[in-house]
Order: C-alpha cells, then sequence, then structure tokens
C-alpha cells in the first residue's frame, strides 16, 4: 500500500536453528508512532537490525520506504535514520564534528550539511555546546545529539532503539517532547522499541507485543487494554506475557551461559 512506510511480510530469522523471528508480517503507516513491546529475547532488536539493514533475514520480505531491505539497500539505508540502544558517538570529537563526519558518510554538500547541523542543533538545545568534546556530555545530552545526528539527511523514518534507556524522567520527556514536535511538524514516521511501558502508552499510536519473536497483539493502546480488560497497558503486557524474569539471547544463546562460559 503506498500509504505504508515500513511493510514486513512472513519475516523469519534463524540463528543456528534457533528461530529468534518467528513469521511476523505488519505494517507502519506513514506519519506513525509505532512502539514494539516485548520482553527480553522477544525478537525486537532482532527485527529493528534486519528493516535497518543490519542484519539478513532467512526469509520474508521487508520494505522501508518502498525499498526492499536485500536489493534495495542503500536506498533503505538513505531512507532512515536510528539511534541504538547503545551509545555511538565519537567521544573525542565535538557534537559538530560528529554531526559533520555524518554528512560526509551521507556525501552531503557542505554548505547544506552546516545549515542543517545548525538548525538541528538548535532545535536539540546543543548548539550552545557544539565544540565540546561529546565525552564531556552527560547521557541525556548525548541521547539529544545522536537524534538530531540521526535527523540529519533527512529521513523519512525514525528507528529508536531503546532510546531512554538509563535516562532520568526529566529528561526522558524532554526527549519526547522533542520528538512528538518533529513527527507533527515534518511527519516523520518514529518506530520505537521501550522497555518502559508507560512510554508506550503515552506517546505511541499503535503498538505491537512481541514474544517468542510473535506478536502476539497489535493495536492502539487503548483498544489493548480494552481487549484485555486491563486498567494500564502494563497490566494488558503482563496478561499477554506472563510474569517470569526472561534472559536475554545473543544469536540464540542464553546470555547468562554466555557470561558463564567466559568467566571460567
Amino acid at each position: 500500500m503506498d500509504n505504508n512506510i515500513i511493510e514486513v511480510k512472513n519475516l523469519v530469522k534463524k540463528f543456528n536453528g534457533f528461530i529468534a523471528v518467528d513469521n511476523i508480517s505488519f505494517f507502519v503507516k506513514k506519519a506513525e508512532i509505532c512502539a514494539f513491546l516485548g520482553p527480553n529475547g522477544a525478537g525486537k532488536t532482532t527485527t529493528i537490525k534486519i528493516l535497518t539493514t543490519l542484519l539478513k533475514p532467512t526469509t520474508g520480505v521487508i520494505k522501508v520506504n518502498g525499498y526492499n531491505v536485500i536489493s534495495q539497500s542503500d536506498n533503505v539505508r538513505k531512507s532512515f535514520g536510528i539511534v541504538f540502544q547503545d551509545q555511538s558517538l565519537d567521544d573525542e570529537l565535538t557534537a559538530f564534528e560528529n554531526m559533520e563526519f555524518h554528512g560526509v558518510l551521507y556525501h552531503l554538500p557542505k554548505k547544506e550539511a552546516r545549515e542543517k547541523i545548525e538548525m538541528l542543533l538548535k532545535y536539540v538545545d546543543l548548539w550552545e555546546r557544539r565544540n565540546d568534546l561529546v565525552k564531556h556530555f552527560s547521557g541525556g545530552m548525548k541521547r539529544r545529539l545522536e537524534i538530531a545526528r540521526g535527523l540529519l539527511h533527512n529521513p523519512k523514518v525514525l528507528f529508536l532503539d531503546e532510546p531512554t534507556l538509563g535516562l532520568d524522567p526529566q529528561t526522558r520527556n524532554l526527549i519526547w517532547d522533542y520528538l512528538k514536535k518533529l513527527n507533527l511538524k515534518e511527519k516523520i514516521t518514529i518506530f520505537f522499541t521501550t522497555h518502559y511501558i508507560e512510554e508506550a502508552e503515552k506517546i505511541a499510536g499503535r503498538v505491537f507485543i512481541i514474544d517468542h519473536g510473535k506478536i502476539i497483539s497489535q493495536g492502539r493502546p487503548e483498544e489493548l487494554k480494552k481487549t484485555t480488560k486491563s486498567a494500564s497497558l502494563e497490566e494488558t503486557f503482563l496478561k499477554l506475557t506472563g510474569r517470569s524474569i526472561r534472559e536475554e539471547k545473543v544469536n540464540g544463546i542464553d546470555r547468562m551461559r554466555l557470561r558463564r562460559k567466559f568467566r571460567h
């Protein structure tokens, strides 16, 4: 459908026989804000990595901005910005230099890049700190810079993998205020994963709940709560996924087992 910016059909991802993503299909419309919710090891980050061409699917058809993630990967990469779960800035460069380097990677004309850098750094309240080394920034400032960097090449989609993990509530609210304004003003699609269920309930127009590699429910937060007769999205989430603690998996292997192995 022309109105869909993301289309996923029958996506499967296996690691050495382990099924990390199990035949999921979904779509995201242009200018939507959508959230992926799921316990550790549910398949959230694996799906994001496939959508952003960092992993190849085992099977399935995946399109971003109308481009196939395998056969048209260059066009896909030009179509999105991404903020990774782990910090990916160069701490030994200034904020401006981090932005400028990103512009070079995307072959932006120098004059255009510098004008856009100024606009974005002002947008995230970092213009006055543009010449400061990133290693002196707080966690919240680094996140804001990563968001600005991800927007530099005018993407149609912004992927956010746990964008506010470890941040204080004030900084989390500030970042989401920026992103909601951006979505309204620029009509950019935002697709994010989060462990903060109240974030998904408050921010996302639609929520996908994924567990054991399958999407087990999807819809507007109010619809999901109504369907499960729940007072909150957190209650809905627990009813659908259970209350047991999950261990995160790395390429299908229990992370706790990996840690024990490397200790001995």
